[in-house]
């Protein structure tokens, strides 16, 4: 059931889909959870390079919650400016889906490119114990 004031943070301008407040609290605590299993550590500068929308908001969101320095990057330069930005950023993780993106990382010191779906994963681990619901934690 929802809730009459939900507070909306962002609507998808592509999409028209609405990003909750509780929804981005949500993804974000997962994401900085991903990132964290990353190797992402206070002060490790993380590239993010998707277009403008609610990932990039959870990416960004998440990378901070990390501990980790948010670098931005427009998802339309082209790969030469790109590949300068990468590179200025001396980065080795970089959030991004978008294939120019991860050729313009080729020869920068990135070494882990994760996607807008790695960061969204409850279950990297086979037979990890699914998320625990508030009737799961009344059983104990």
């Amino acid at each position: 059931m929802g809730c009459m004031d939900e507070r909306i943070v962002m609507v998808d301008s592509g999409t028209g889909l609405k990003l909750t407040e509780e929804q981005l609290d949500e993804r974000s605590a997962v994401a900085t959870v991903q990132l964290r299993r990353r190797g992402v550590r206070t002060g490790d500068t993380v590239l993010i390079c998707l277009p403008v929308g609610p990932d990039l908001l959870v990416a960004a969101d998440a990378v901070i919650a990390a501990g980790g320095v948010a670098w931005p990057v427009p998802a339309d330069l082209d790969e030469g400016s790109l590949r300068d930005r990468i590179r200025a950023s001396g980065a080795r993780v970089m959030i991004s889906d978008l294939p120019h993106a991860l050729d313009a990382a080729d020869e920068s010191r990135v070494r882990v490119v994760m996607s807008v779906a790695d960061l969204g994963e409850l279950h990297p681990y086979p037979g990890s114990r699914r998320v625990c619901a508030e009737s799961d934690r009344a059983e104990g």
